[in-house]
């Protein structure tokens, strides 16, 4: 807490404090969007996805290329998916993207399990969310299509 004896110090302090905010928001503003860590190596396993909203409120996961239902989450489950699409949809609406273009869900040699999405180069490392989280989406690799 500053006392009246320390007002001397205040405006200096706050001077150097948003001195440094602008720095960093001058800079973090010119940092590319996602990071390409793996550079040229290629994903040991992929599928490109679409998400759609249904009419009753559900998330239905289809197959990119031949557009068969992948998995359905109703309204009351798949948090972790609503969430992920959720952050993703976010980003395409802040940079004018539409729906078009469709996901890449990638597992990596180092078993690293990533969710591309190709219209903003967003990459969410799903395997930070925890193995529970992570394993929703891996079964998507392998699933076989409904309709």
């Amino acid at each position: 807490m500053f006392t009246i004896t320390d007002r001397g110090n205040f405006l200096p302090m706050m001077t150097g404090l948003a001195i440094i905010c602008g720095v960093l928001f001058v800079v973090g503003g010119r940092q590319p969007r996602s990071v390409d860590v793996r550079g040229a190596e290629q994903p040991a396993s992929e599928r490109m996805v679409r998400f759609e909203d249904a009419s009753d409120g559900s998330v239905v996961i289809r197959d990119a290329q031949n557009m068969q239902v992948l998995a359905r989450f109703p309204v009351a489950e798949g948090g972790f998916v609503r969430g992920s699409i959720r952050a993703l949809a976010r980003e395409r609406r802040q940079e004018g993207q539409g729906r078009e273009a469709p996901f890449r869900l990638a597992v990596w040699s180092d078993g690293q399990l990533t969710l591309d999405d190709s219209a903003t180069g967003r990459r969410i490392d799903l395997t930070a969310f925890g193995a529970t989280n992570a394993g929703v989406f891996s079964r998507l690799l392998t699933a076989q299509g409904e309709d």
